[in-house]
């Protein structure tokens, strides 16, 4: 489909959003790409992705000064060229991406990942509840609602991502579920046969049966959770990741009833490997999709999530395990004893429901419905 502009935050070299993107650009060969800054050279080969006047400035390595400038960043975009529609992959401000008078787009439309949560959820997004966030979301709010009206049409990422556009921007959305690459991860040799000489040698020196924690560390993954579920019942943990809560991580594991293993920056194969070894994963973050969870449901292993956010409604969709209110020791110990009944085989079959391809398809029909719903 031509005469299209694809626009994204930015591109990091990791990321639940990148994913997806990334599936759009493979969607939309022939589209133009524009972002606030990319971190990664050639993110996507010979496609010409075209940065902001912040990619030029400091700015771009520290998202938090950058982001009084972002707002403006977005408006009176350069455009040498006309477009047919415009497709926006938004979590905080891309949805109020503009092109200069007289250049814009027939159809405007934005999948939403999530408005952006230090401004309208900030008990979910610690860096929304300092003084300066809080006063600085009392003005941009109003805006915020104002450029996201802006919209022909929305999507959301999740029925929980709906409900929360509903609530912040009064506006209704469709839903397309994210893609997860599940072919791929729930077919062929088994991953452990797929690692290199030192992983292998890593995934091999860690116990059976462990219980699985994996996420960036940061404070609202709440890994420390997954020991927790460790000691519910007497097995080994494993947390695997990284990222600035390691220290505070590694004290809980010292403290811990059971054997703690932390596996650092694991590749995709490694993390697949750890997926199919573990007994259950533990994810309870509220997150707005949550990939990771039906990530592990196509490796075949249960989960146990929050009944709050996204990853419920895979893990619901799937049957693929058990969703708690609270987490506390012994709902811990009944939802790891619930879920070791589930049948791995059949599990890994029903993540079809999130694949790219489902992806890829719900989208285009949408680009094309809107072209036609704008032409009447």
């Amino acid at each position: 489909m031509d005469g299209g502009l694809l626009v994204h935050e930015w591109i990091s070299k990791s990321g639940g959003s990148e994913k997806v993107f990334a599936e759009l650009v493979a969607t939309f060969p022939t589209a133009d790409l524009r972002v606030l800054w990319s971190d990664v050279q050639a993110p996507f080969g010979a496609r010409r992705v075209v940065e902001s006047w912040l990619a030029r400035t400091p700015l771009r390595k520290s998202k938090a000064a950058a982001l009084p400038f972002m707002v403006g960043a977005w408006r009176r975009l350069p455009s040498d060229r006309p477009y047919d529609w415009m497709l926006v992959s938004s979590h905080l401000f891309a949805h109020h991406a503009r092109l200069r008078r007289g250049s814009q787009p027939f159809v405007k439309l934005v999948y939403v990942h999530t408005p952006a949560r230090y401004i309208w959820t900030p008990e979910l997004d610690a860096r929304g509840s300092g003084l300066v966030a809080r006063i600085a979301s009392t003005f941009l709010k109003p805006l915020d609602r104002r450029r996201a009206a802006e919209a022909s049409e929305i999507a959301a990422n999740s029925e929980y991502v709906r409900e929360r556009i509903r609530d912040t921007w009064g506006l209704d959305a469709r839903v397309i579920y994210p893609p997860v690459d599940t072919a791929r991860i729930a077919h062929g040799a088994p991953w452990a046969d797929r690692l290199d000489e030192d992983e292998a040698g890593l995934l091999a020196s860690l116990p059976e049966g462990f219980v699985l924690g994996a996420s960036r560390f940061i404070p609202y993954k709440r890994l420390e959770l997954a020991i927790k579920a460790g000691e519910s019942v007497g097995r080994p943990v494993v947390i695997a990741g990284s990222g600035p809560e390691e220290a505070r991580l590694r004290d809980a594991a010292a403290q811990a009833e059971v054997p703690v293993h932390f596996v650092l920056k694991p590749s995709d194969a490694l993390l697949f490997a750890l997926y199919e070894r573990a007994s259950v994963y533990v994810f309870p973050a509220v997150e707005d999709f949550g990939i990771m969870p039906v990530e592990a449901m196509a490796c075949g292993t249960p989960v146990i999530a929050n009944t709050v956010g996204g990853a419920g409604e895979s893990v619901g969709v799937c049957g693929g395990g058990v969703l708690l209110d609270a987490f506390d020791r012994q709902s811990l110990r009944t939802a790891i004893e619930a879920v070791q009944t589930i049948d791995r085989s059949a599990l890994r079959e029903r993540v079809g429901r999130f694949s790219a391809e489902r992806f890829r398809s719900e989208i285009r029909e949408w680009v094309t419905s809107s072209m036609g719903r704008a032409a009447t």
